[in-house]
């Protein structure tokens, strides 16, 4: 596989997606394009894999293969993506929501602790909000609900009073100037905090949630019936979202019924509880320990 990024799940994801061979599929995270060649070999030759991504640092993992049409863009905009393609409807539709291991491992992104650069975190190099104005413009209201809901950060209150007091005296643009910063209010173990820390960062400069609610909108609309979505997620509100709109068509998780009674019932699950990965993939690649893989058949007339 792609160094790039080693794909979470990848047997148990092109499982669950059945692929015949002469569908038509989306992968809305293409990345290292891991789980898009194993699509590629169970389609036939007159099958589609549509790949969509916001990074232009992937198009050097575009496979030379003229079933594949890549199409840079958030996975937000799917449907509208795919209607300028000529497409309505698909067979399949893969998201691997998160970072990339070559975003991550990319100093200059600004995506881990572990490096020095900017104080970045665009996944879209061409959108305007960093991490750094965050940090700069945030008022002190805004950063509280950020770190609390988005990090799950223990001593938010403390943490974004000690970011206020720096900032009033010095600006933040570099990962080394931001952890320095916040150096008075870590607490715990230090990477685990700065991993929830630097989480809510992230999830709040490329607006992680909404993104993948209008997806999940735009996915059932664009499946067939019987078609199938498989989506990976790596955050607790991530898997909640997607739990939510599997079982009830919406992201609240609010069942809806009919003047008749009859509960709307959007999508048969294929796994209940999600799949998680197994020891060996574990002992192979240690970031796949936080996946979670649920998968659903839309319902509805084939």
């Amino acid at each position: 596989m792609n160094a790039y990024h080693l794909p979470v799940l990848p047997v148990e994801t092109i499982d669950v997606l059945n692929i015949h061979p002469a569908g038509v599929y989306v992968d809305v995270t293409f990345g290292g394009g891991g789980h898009s060649r194993l699509i590629l070999e169970r389609l036939g030759p007159d099958g589609r894999l549509y790949v969509l991504d916001q990074d232009l640092d992937v198009i050097g993992n575009i496979p030379g293969d003229n079933r594949v049409i890549f199409i840079h863009s958030n996975f937000r905009y799917l449907k509208r993506m795919l209607r300028v393609e000529g497409v309505t409807q698909v067979d399949g539709i893969l998201a691997d929501i998160g970072v990339s291991s070559h975003q991550f491992d990319s100093g200059e992104r600004g995506f881990s602790f572990r490096f020095e650069g900017d104080l970045d975190m665009r996944m879209n190099q061409g959108q305007k909000l960093t991490a750094a104005e965050v940090i700069m413009t945030y008022d002190e209201a805004e950063m509280l609900e950020m770190f609390s809901a988005l990090g799950e950060v223990r001593n938010a209150k403390s943490l974004v009073r000690t970011i206020a007091d720096a900032r009033s005296k010095r600006k933040i643009r570099t990962i080394e100037e931001f952890i320095h910063s916040i150096e008075p209010a870590i607490m715990g173990n230090r990477a685990k905090y700065l991993a929830q820390v630097f989480q809510a960062l992230r999830i709040e400069v490329n607006d992680e949630l909404k993104a993948l609610e209008d997806l999940l909108y735009d996915a059932y609309d664009v499946l067939k019936p019987g078609g199938v979505a498989a989506i990976i997620s790596f955050h607790s509100l991530e898997d909640r979202i997607v739990k939510n709109f599997f079982k009830t068509g919406n992201v609240e998780g609010k069942m809806e019924q009919d003047e008749y009674g009859h509960i709307f019932r959007p999508f048969t699950l294929i796994n209940k509880k999600p799949i998680e990965a197994g020891a060996a993939e574990l002992k192979a690649n240690n970031r796949a320990r936080s996946a979670k893989l649920r998968a659903a058949i839309k319902n509805g007339a084939a």
